[in-house]
């Protein structure tokens, strides 16, 4: 089994900063690309930032400048730096990666559970 844990999310005021942690557990082979998509209440899922196993990042536009999302390969961990953060940032923020299981052939995509992050103005 392959759990993905979040950890780091809270209450800020706008301009203030937060990091999100996703630990990867399990019988894992490898991990491809990690992610952190966000849930605002009444909207979508959406992404918000990715990582490849190289090394390559993905932004969502409205975020480009203020986040920052990194890995740590060794850890099978993924962050995410928020800076400048605004009201509209508020949502529950969740951890995604397609993971290959130890004895597997192919990967598989997991969900965290979720992180609440709220933004006051």
């Amino acid at each position: 089994q392959v759990q993905l844990v979040e950890s780091g999310g809270g209450l800020v005021q706008a301009g203030g900063s937060l990091r999100l942690s996703c630990a990867a557990a399990g019988r894992i082979s490898s991990i491809n690309t990690m992610g952190w998509y966000r849930q605002a209440p009444g909207k979508q899922r959406g992404l918000v930032a990715a990582v490849t196993s190289g090394g390559t990042t993905t932004y969502v536009d409205s975020v480009k400048g203020r986040f920052t999302i990194s890995r740590d390969n060794a850890k099978n961990m993924v962050y995410l730096q928020m800076n400048s953060l605004k009201p509209e940032d508020t949502a529950v923020y969740y951890c995604n990666a397609d993971i290959r299981r130890l004895g597997f052939t192919g990967p598989q995509n997991y969900w965290g559970q979720g992180t609440q992050v709220t933004v006051s103005s």
